[in-house]
C-alpha cells in the first residue's frame, strides 16, 4: 500500500473549482513535488490530504487515503491521531502558524502531549530532543524562547521540529523556503533531505520555485488550474518536459548563470500568468520579457575595496549614461545605545546613474533594508550623507521612492488602492480631485490594471497586482530613483517575471534609476548593470553584475553563488554533498 493515494479528487470552493480530477501516489521514503503558480491549486491538495478542509463549506469529492486512512470518510478522532502521528505539515509563513505568547518548546511539547499521552517532563525533554535535531544550537537554552526571538529560518527549523515530534510518515511541506534567503533554504532543503534519508519519511513538498523541487524530490507533479499538466521523475520533467505549460514555467525561471542581453522591446507572450484572487480582477497579464537594463562591459568597475564605496557606472562602458541622481557617503546606522548598540550599515558609499540599476544582495540581517530605508528617507543615518541629484538630503523626498516587499501590510485594506496611490499626490499638495483621479486612473493602465480598479480594495487582488499598485504609487510623484525592497520575493516564477518586466519598460520609458534589493541572485543578476554584495552591514564585493557572478572574488560571495538552487537534480545533489554550512541558522 502506497502512503498517499489521491484519486479523483476534486475540492470546490462555491463556483470555484479549485482541483479538479487530480490522481497520484507517493511511496514511503519517497518524495513528490507540486510545482505551480499561485492559485494552480497545490496548497489545497495539501490541506486535503489531512482533512483540513472538513467544516470549511467546500465541497471535496474522490478518494484520499494517507497511511492507511481513508481522510474522507475518517471521524474526527481518526483525523485528529493521523495529522501529528501519521503525517504533519509544516506551513510557509512560520511566524503566523506559531503562538507568539507562547515558548517554542512548550509549543512543541503540547503537540507531543496530545498524540501521546506523555507526561509534562518526557513531552519537554522531547522538544529539546527534536530542536537539536533540526539543528538549533544550545537547544535546552532556545526552547525557552518565543517565536519573534528567532530568525526566519530558525522558526522554519521550529516548525519541522514540531512536525517531526511524533514521527510522522509523510512530512507536507507547503512553500517552506518562499521568503528565505539562499544559504538559509538550502540549509532547510539540506535538513528535509537528511531528515528522509535517516527516518525513512515521505515528503510531498509544495512549491512554485522549479529550483528547489528539482533540489529536493525524485517526482514532480507540475499543476495548472487545479490539474496535473505533467507528472514524472524530476530530472526527466525538467530536461525534457513533453508539455507546452511546463516548458513555459520553466522559462520563466531566472537563472542565475544566464548573460544579461538587451530586449529590442517588450513583446506580448502567450507563456503562463498568474491566477487571479478568488472574486479579483482578472491575473497579471504583462509579458514575462527580459531584463530591463543594458549590458555593462566586465571591467569597466573595479570591485569596491574595503571602504565599502560602490563606484558609478561610467558612459563609456555601455551601460546607462547621464548624471548622477543618487548618492551616498559614509552611510552608517547604529540601532540601540551602549553595550546594545548594533550597527546594521557601516560605512557604505555609493552612486546611481538615472537610467541604472544597481542590486543589492545579501543574506537576512545583513544591512540591506536598512541601506534602503535610509536612501527612501525612511531612516535617518547614524552618520554619512545622501545627495538627491545633487541636492543635500533633507528627509523623506519624492525624488525617491519605494516599492515594499509585502503589498498587503504597505496597503490600507479599508481604503481603495485608488485613494493609497493618490496618497503621495496630495502629499505633495495636488489639489484638483479630477486631476488627480485621472493621474491614478493613468498609472492604474500603465502598470497593467484597468482604471476601474480604482474602487477596489486590496483583498480583491492577486499578490502580483498588489505589486503593480505598488508599483503605480510609487510612480505617482514623479521619482527620479525607485529602491525596490524584495519587490517579488513571494511571487510565483511567472508573476515575478512580468513585474521584473514591468519595472524594466518603466525604467527605459522614464529613465528611472533602481535600487533593486533581493535575495534571489538570479533574479538580481537579470535586472542589474552593477551588483553589491553585502554582509553584516559592510559591501564585501562590488562590481559589473557579469564580472561579480561570473568571477566572484570574495568567500561569501561563492558561497551565495553555490547555494543557489540548481535546476539539475544531479548538480543539485553534488552542490549539496560539497556544502559543509552549518545547520545553526
Amino acid at each position: 500500500m502506497s502512503l498517499v493515494e489521491v484519486t479523483d479528487l476534486t475540492v470546490e470552493f462555491g463556483s470555484l473549482r479549485a482541483v479538479d480530477g487530480l490522481s497520484f501516489r507517493l511511496e514511503e521514503g519517497a518524495a513528490l513535488a507540486l510545482v505551480g503558480e499561485s492559485g494552480s491549486g497545490k496548497s489545497t491538495v495539501a490541506g486535503a490530504l489531512l482533512g483540513l478542509h472538513r467544516g470549511t463549506g467546500a465541497r471535496v469529492g474522490g478518494a484520499v487515503r494517507v497511511a492507511g486512512t481513508d481522510v474522507r470518510r475518517a471521524s474526527d478522532e481518526e483525523l485528529r491521531r493521523l495529522r501529528g502521528a501519521g503525517a504533519a505539515m509544516v506551513f510557509q509563513d512560520p511566524l503566523s502558524s506559531l503562538d507568539p505568547y507562547y515558548a517554542i518548546g512548550d509549543q512543541i511539547a503540547e503537540v507531543y502531549r496530545v498524540h501521546t499521552r506523555a507526561s509534562r517532563r518526557a513531552a519537554r525533554a522531547r522538544a529539546v530532543e527534536v530542536l537539536d535535531r533540526v539543528g538549533i544550537s544550545d537547544a535546552a537554552r532556545r526552547s525557552r524562547s518565543r517565536p519573534h526571538e528567532f530568525s526566519g529560518g530558525m522558526r522554519q527549523r521550529a516548525l519541522i521540529a514540531m512536525a517531526l515530534a511524533c514521527e510522522p510518515g509523510l512530512l507536507i511541506a507547503d512553500e517552506p523556503t518562499t521568503a528565505l534567503d539562499v544559504t538559509v533554504q538550502a540549509q532547510i532543503l539540506d535538513l528535509l533531505h537528511t531528515l528522509r534519508e535517516e527516518t525513512g519519511m515521505g515528503l510531498l513538498l509544495v512549491t512554485h520555485d522549479v529550483g528547489v523541487a528539482a533540489e529536493s524530490a525524485d517526482d514532480v507533479l507540475v499543476m495548472r488550474h487545479g490539474r496535473a499538466v505533467e507528472h514524472g521523475p524530476v530530472g526527466a520533467v525538467l530536461a525534457a518536459p513533453r508539455e507546452t505549460y511546463t516548458r513555459e514555467l520553466l522559462a520563466a525561471v531566472p537563472r542565475v548563470d544566464a548573460v544579461r542581453t538587451v530586449p529590442a522591446a517588450a513583446a506580448p507572450s502567450d507563456g503562463p500568468s498568474a491566477e487571479p484572487a478568488a472574486g479579483g480582477p482578472p491575473a497579471d497579464g504583462l509579458p514575462s520579457g527580459g531584463p530591463p537594463s543594458g549590458d555593462l562591459a566586465a571591467g569597466d568597475l573595479p570591485t569596491a575595496g574595503a571602504s565599502g564605496d560602490l563606484p558609478a557606472a561610467g558612459a563609456s562602458g555601455g551601460g546607462p549614461s547621464g548624471g548622477a541622481v543618487l548618492e551616498a557617503t559614509g552611510l552608517r546606522r547604529v540601532f540601540g545605545r551602549g553595550k546594545r548598540a548594533f550597527t546594521a550599515v557601516d560605512g557604505i558609499s555609493l552612486t546611481v546613474r538615472r537610467g541604472e540599476t544597481l542590486g543589492i544582495v545579501g543574506e537576512s540581517g545583513s544591512g540591506k533594508t536598512t541601506l534602503g530605508r535610509m536612501l527612501v528617507g525612511l531612516l535617518e543615518p547614524s552618520a554619512g550623507t545622501i545627495r538627491y541629484e545633487g541636492r543635500p538630503h533633507t528627509g523623506v523626498d519624492p525624488a525617491v521612492q519605494m516599492v515594499f516587499q509585502d503589498p498587503v501590510s504597505s496597503l490600507n485594506p479599508r481604503r481603495s488602492v485608488g485613494e493609497s496611490i493618490a496618497d503621495p499626490l496630495r502629499a505633495r499638495g495636488d489639489r484638483d480631485e479630477r486631476g488627480i483621479h485621472a493621474r491614478v486612473t493613468g498609472l492604474l493602465e500603465r502598470v497593467g490594471l484597468d482604471a476601474a480598479h480604482y474602487d477596489r480594495y486590496p483583498h480583491e487582488f492577486s499578490g502580483g497586482q498588489r505589486q503593480r499598485v505598488g508599483i503605480a504609487r510609487a510612480l505617482a510623484a514623479d521619482p527620479r530613483v525607485i529602491v525596490c525592497d524584495e519587490p517579488v520575493s513571494a511571487l510565483d516564477v511567472t508573476t515575478q517575471a512580468q513585474v521584473v518586466a514591468l519595472l524594466g519598460e518603466l525604467q527605459r520609458e522614464l529613465g528611472l534609476a533602481l535600487v533593486f534589493i533581493a535575495h534571489d541572485l538570479a533574479v538580481v543578476r537579470q535586472v542589474s548593470d552593477r551588483v553589491a554584495v553585502m554582509r553584516e552591514g559592510l559591501v564585501v564585493e562590488s562590481g559589473p553584475a557579469d564580472e561579480v557572478y561570473d568571477a566572484p572574488r570574495d568567500p561569501y560571495t561563492r558561497q551565495l553563488l553555490a547555494a543557489v538552487p540548481a535546476l539539475d537534480p544531479e548538480l543539485a545533489a553534488a552542490r549539496r554533498a560539497a556544502r559543509h554550512e552549518p545547520l545553526a541558522v
